[in-house]
């Protein structure tokens, strides 16, 4: 198992704070997350870290791992 972190709109929008799931890529990560009801333009733009390194879509994952899901920042 590992587990997704989701933060700002995110978590926001999905209420999904934080997910454990099987997945061997980031990429089933967010197949994974699209399949819960997160919008997948909101997951396409947002900035992977996987165990506080930055990661890919491509990115292997093992049991335990940790991966955080942060949109892009919009302001004015």
């Amino acid at each position: 198992m590992i587990t997704v972190k989701l933060y700002g709109l995110l978590r926001l929008d999905s209420g999904i704070k934080e997910q454990t799931m099987e997945a061997e890529s980031v990429r089933a990560v967010l197949e994974g997350l699209s399949r819960l009801g997160v919008d997948r333009k909101a997951l396409s733009g947002c900035v992977m870290i996987v165990n506080g390194t930055p990661g890919t879509k491509r990115t292997k994952l093992k049991p335990g791992d940790v991966v955080q899901l942060l949109p892009p920042v919009a302001g004015g």
